[in-house]
């Protein structure tokens, strides 16, 4: 009796592939100047402050760069009513230690060569060499900035926590457009109360409370209480607001669809979407997924900032 061999079936486990979301924070900016009509326009004006790698004696540089590597030299791509655009910024890293420690030694020479310390124009100048001899040395560091354009509202949205790196965002937008009148998103009423009334459970429906926030003593600013993946509707919680703190960052759901934190200024960060994370492996083509992720992006937050502009009086 000859025995087959048997095959048997390879259980093939499903990957869930987790990737970083081009959005995890926006600020938010009113744009008061007319826009280009068309990505290629646009592109073109970006071409005007688009992106220079550092030189050996330059410490930073930025410029704008072609949003995927698949969209050739287009510095824009406009989908769903809003451009997106990015920033890339080089710098060289240079401790002051490293210069400090090699002008120290020089002046050490000259003293010891002269019989005298150098004069304070000697030490400026020698200080100006070392950093020209150092500069073409120094490592190089690059990041990113997205960012994009609600042709409808006129409003720009900045991928950045930090208020530095979005006013070098700004400054590059102005260097290819010129005088551009941009101001910070202000509402009529303050985003504060809304943040309370998602707090108390008063919001409307699509607004839900998240389970981290920052509250700040109204009578004693530097008294701040943060509380981090906790069940902010617990009763001991909730009396802080009634004891007179006031929330500065909460964290929201918004529509079953989108979670993040907002802050007193209309801040978003710690952005997530429902399901982003459950990329199927249909999704082989990554500048369609880009497309898409961009704009459901953008539409969702097309739909927060209505709801903000309906429920806190309109913009400032």
């Amino acid at each position: 009796m000859v025995t087959l061999p048997v095959q048997i079936p390879i259980l093939r486990r499903r990957r869930i592939y987790r990737r970083r979301s081009m959005f995890r924070n926006v600020r938010y900016y009113r744009l008061d100047n007319p826009w280009p009509e068309s990505e290629e326009t646009l592109s073109e004006a970006l071409q005007n402050a688009a992106f220079e790698p550092c030189g050996p004696l330059t410490e930073r540089s930025s410029g704008w760069v072609p949003v995927y590597p698949d969209t050739g030299d287009l510095l824009a791509r406009r989908l769903s009513g809003a451009d997106l655009i990015k920033l890339r910024s080089q710098s060289r890293l240079l401790p002051p230690t490293v210069v400090n420690e090699e002008l120290e030694s020089r002046i050490e020479d000259y003293s010891r060569r002269m019989d005298e310390a150098p004069s304070g124009r000697d030490k400026k100048r020698m200080k100006a060499e070392v950093r020209d001899e150092l500069m073409p040395k120094a490592l190089l560091k690059s990041d990113k900035i997205f960012g994009f354009v609600d042709l409808k509202e006129k409003l720009i949205g900045i991928d950045s926590a930090q208020n530095a790196a979005s006013e070098r965002f700004l400054r590059r937008l102005r260097a290819a457009f010129g005088d551009l009148n941009i101001q910070p998103l202000q509402f009529r009423q303050p985003v504060a109360e809304l943040l309370t009334k998602i707090f108390l459970g008063d919001a409307p429906g699509q607004f839900a409370v998240g389970r981290e926030c920052r509250m700040q003593d109204a009578r004693d600013p530097g008294s701040i209480v943060r509380w981090t993946d906790f069940d902010l509707t617990d009763r001991s919680i909730r009396d802080h607001v009634a004891h007179g703190m006031r929330l500065t960052h909460l964290g929201i759901e918004y529509d079953n669809v989108m979670s993040c934190v907002l802050d007193e200024n209309g801040v978003i960060t710690k952005l997530r979407f429902i399901g982003m994370d459950d990329d199927s492996e249909d999704h082989n083509d990554p500048l369609a997924r880009l497309d898409a992720e961009f704009v459901m992006v953008t539409g969702t937050l097309r739909m927060l900032v209505a709801d903000l502009k309906k429920l806190l009086g309109g913009y400032a």
